[in-house]
């Protein structure tokens, strides 16, 4: 029997952060939802029931905490950080995917949330 390439996520990670291009939301901050997925080779980590041979989705968690933590003009950015050091950190892993979402962004508006989607192909270059 042999495993295609699984799928390991984690969603709605609540954080306070402060980016943004006006200079408010880079003093008082918003609150962001992220998502984000991973595409990996689950085989060995279902046949031996060790952490050791997966992506630790508290590991990912950490990553985005911590890029989540520079304030940058851009959720693009913000994205594009998350994804590159989630590949440098696990090159096994194949594909990545963050979704960052901005609730009750300043666009003079009822707006729920506005954010960035992105997907990066670890092409390992």
């Amino acid at each position: 029997m042999k495993y295609l390439p699984g799928k390991i996520f984690i969603r709605q990670i609540r954080l306070h952060a402060f980016h943004g291009v006006l200079p408010q939301e880079r003093i008082v901050g918003n609150d962001y939802l992220v998502d984000l997925q991973v595409v990996t080779d689950v085989q060995k980590a279902a046949n031996t029931d060790r952490v050791e041979d997966t992506v630790n989705y508290a590991d990912l968690y950490q990553i985005v905490v911590k890029e989540m933590g520079v304030p940058s003009a851009l959720l693009e950015h913000v994205a594009g950080r998350i994804a590159r050091k989630v590949c440098e950190d696990f090159p096994q892993i194949h594909e990545v995917s963050v979704d960052i979402c901005k609730i009750n962004p300043p666009v003079g508006g009822d707006c729920p949330k506005a954010g960035v989607s992105i997907h990066l192909i670890n092409d390992k270059s």
